[in-house]
């Protein structure tokens, strides 16, 4: 059996270079974002340049859209990519669109980015109403195509009401439970619990505003919470979704607080003293910091095959599971 290792979620400035360190840090898939708060069009632009990258490093990426890709990809020493949104302004308010953007690649799809869509609520919101009448349409829509609902920036009334409604799994790609670090993206012991038992997938993040002490976070106390929340959930419930926004200058990160909704400058997990994307932890500092996780969970007593699960298996068998 073969032992895998997926990066569930990076956003980075991307080049040959990132490609090349996350070849060497043996990934097999990386889930990319690919739209924040971009439109349809826009959407359709972002992709040509993905396959500019996709035509001029065939040597380490290529497009993925099915687990197959992973096993390709494992076979052949390359990374496959497979795209997913944080929003879901690319579908604006056309249901029909959800099909488009899936033939056109898209694999996952938040329903909301912090703030409130027409999908559902998001979690900087103070009054969480939940799933809306559209976004009960496009949950079965996404359903039937097998694009995964992903609720990492959503709240929590709205995160329950998915994973009722859904009629497959759905992940949270990129975030930490609340009981280890209260940031607003974190989730609660009860909802982590809830998408255990409905079969979903949690994405351990790496961004140093999810985790416990931020940039001075040890890996340690990182490979601790793991521990402790593969007791809450089940090992085979845990991933890594590490939110990586490597390479990109600061003015990327006030784009994606800010977008297009609003004319106050808005720092989101940020603040005014402190605006800019946050330093990385020494050990995950780029996708290569899979190895310092692997000896980490083991030092708090994970089995090996408990770690190659966490760091790659479980995603790939919920890829698996993905249009089943």
């Amino acid at each position: 059996m073969n032992n895998y290792r997926i990066d569930n979620l990076q956003y980075c400035n991307w080049s040959k270079e990132i490609f090349k360190i996350n070849n060497e840090a043996k990934l097999d898939a990386v889930h990319v974002t690919i739209a924040y708060h971009e439109d349809f069009n826009e959407v359709k632009k972002n992709i040509e340049t993905w396959n500019k990258h996709f035509n001029d490093n065939k040597d380490l990426i290529f497009h993925g859209k099915t687990f197959k890709d992973i096993e390709k990809a494992h076979k052949e020493r390359k990374t496959t990519i497979f795209f997913g949104f944080q929003n879901c302004s690319p579908i604006t308010d056309d249901i029909r669109l959800v099909e488009k953007v899936y033939d056109l690649g898209a694999r996952f799809m938040q329903l909301t980015y912090n703030n409130q869509s027409l999908l559902a609520t998001g979690c900087y919101e103070k009054n969480d109403s939940g799933i809306t009448r559209m976004g009960k349409e496009v949950i079965k829509e996404m359903n039937r195509l097998g694009l995964v609902v992903d609720m990492s920036h959503s709240a929590e009334k709205s995160t329950f009401d998915a994973i009722e409604l859904s009629s497959k799994p759905i992940a949270i790609t990129h975030a930490n439970p609340s009981f280890w670090f209260g940031a607003k993206r974190n989730k609660s012991n009860e909802l982590l619990k809830t998408l255990a038992d409905s079969k979903g997938m949690l994405g351990l993040s790496l961004y140093p505003h999810h985790l416990k002490d931020t940039s001075n976070c040890t890996l340690e106390s990182f490979c601790e919470m793991t521990a402790k929340t593969a007791e809450l959930m089940g090992v085979e419930h845990i991933g890594i979704g590490s939110d990586l926004c490597i390479g990109h200058p600061d003015s990327v990160v006030e784009w994606m607080r800010n977008g297009k909704w609003t004319k106050t400058k808005d720092f989101g997990e940020g603040s005014s003293s402190n605006p800019n994307f946050p330093k990385q932890p020494t050990w995950f500092e780029d996708a290569r910091g899979f190895k310092n996780l692997e000896q980490g969970l083991k030092k708090v007593g994970f089995k090996e095959a408990e770690v190659n699960d966490i760091l790659g298996n479980n995603w790939y068998n919920f890829y698996r599971g993905m249009n089943n």
